[in-house]
């Protein structure tokens, strides 16, 4: 992986999304967007996580980091960089950070294509790619009804199937069960909380029947500022980074 183009990343994020903001203004917001996951569910589907200057700058500052870390302890553990690949498929890219974190880790970086329901999380994922010097963009379009393109894929579904309707939900299923039949290798990467994934355990039966593997994280890896310093200025413990992960590696 490219430490150097993480931490040029990471060093951008905050004149990015402060030039406007200030500091507290983002604490509250992402008080608020936390609350909006663990309280509000229902309003996500409605674009409630992103639905002013404060909760992008907040997501993008604080969960933005957070997901990459923990996607690469992952992708780390799981060795799913081996090999290579043509293209790797960013399902709900959100600011595209857990996409950079996968495809970077990668020899041969593979051209990444992003898709996200929310404009502004299209345009912040292509920003993180070029950051990282990846190939390919992100796309309006349905994490749940994805386009495909030809070659040897990964495919990575972070923190965004507990955020679809039940039936879009079961839709995705035997499409990634499908493509991972087909050489595709996909990795799933929810949070640790159960009460936010009660649909987890029928997942966790299909991946395993299909020959893929379930595990739970813990990582002792800290977040960078700024994103520490609001997480604590909001409440939010990140001394301990958590996940649940779904993986089915490619057919040897």
């Amino acid at each position: 992986m490219n430490d150097d183009a993480m931490e040029r990343w990471l060093a951008l994020l905050e004149p990015r999304h402060l030039a406007d903001l200030r500091g507290p203004e983002v604490s509250r917001a992402l008080r608020a967007l936390s609350a909006t996951y663990v309280e509000r569910r229902e309003t996500i589907g409605r674009g409630a996580a992103l639905d002013g200057r404060g909760k992008r700058a907040a997501f993008a500052l604080f969960y933005g980091p957070l997901h990459f870390l923990v996607v690469r302890e992952i992708v780390r553990a799981l060795d799913a960089a081996r090999g290579a690949v043509d293209a790797l498929v960013d399902l709900g890219c959100g600011t595209g950070a857990a996409g950079a974190a996968w495809a970077s880790a990668f020899a041969a970086p593979p051209t990444i294509f992003g898709v996200d329901r929310h404009p502004w999380a299209v345009a912040e994922a292509g920003w993180t790619y070029r950051q990282f010097g990846l190939r390919g963009h992100a796309r309006l379009g349905d994490a749940a009804a994805p386009r495909m393109p030809r070659g040897t894929l990964a495919i990575l579904a972070a923190y965004v199937l507990n955020e679809l309707p039940p039936d879009a939900r079961r839709r995705l299923q035997p499409m990634l069960l499908e493509a991972a039949a087909h050489g595709a290798r996909v990795l799933i990467v929810e949070p640790i909380a159960r009460g936010v994934t009660p649909w987890w355990p029928e997942w966790q039966a299909a991946w395993e029947a299909a020959g893929g593997r379930a595990d739970e994280w813990r990582f002792q890896v800290a977040l960078p500022e700024p994103a520490r310093r609001f997480g604590r200025a909001a409440g939010l413990d990140s001394r301990e980074l958590t996940a649940r992960s779904l993986w089915l590696p490619p057919a040897a």
